[in-house]
């Protein structure tokens, strides 16, 4: 059984406000997709290692719901990372700011441990982009 921690994020106004028209901003284009969802946290860059999250393998899985509620499964390359507000922040960004409110309503990060990443969870994309830096993958 895996230890979890979840997070939870709010866009600006999905809570606390809406639209003009009286719809919450990511909410006028109905549930995003997951596929949309992982293509947007390409944005968010581990800030240690500077290649995204995806490539890297730390996004284990994607829900969207339908109230436009992303849930991610997200591990770390060492669950003593001090860094996952940063992680957090830039995943928020990349998800609920933005043109028309933004992709989703609001974000869940789980933070998962089982299974443990390792660089064979890294794309190949994520390799070539490594190998870029200097390192051996």
């Amino acid at each position: 059984m895996s230890e979890n921690t979840a997070t939870e994020a709010t866009a600006e106004g999905a809570t606390s406000g809406t639209a003009p028209n009286g719809v919450p901003p990511a909410a006028k284009a109905g549930k995003a997709a997951v596929a949309d969802v992982e293509e947007a946290m390409k944005d968010v860059v581990d800030p240690e290692l500077g290649i995204n999250v995806v490539d890297l393998g730390l996004l284990y899985g994607v829900h969207v719901d339908d109230d436009n509620i992303a849930t991610l499964d997200m591990t770390l390359t060492s669950a003593a990372c001090p860094l996952t507000d940063v992680i957090e922040d830039q995943a928020r960004s990349a998800l609920t700011t933005g043109p028309g409110g933004g992709l989703v309503n609001e974000i869940r990060i789980n933070w998962v441990w089982l299974p443990p990443w390792g660089p064979d969870k890294i794309t190949d994309e994520g390799r070539e982009q490594l190998r870029a830096l200097g390192f051996n993958v």
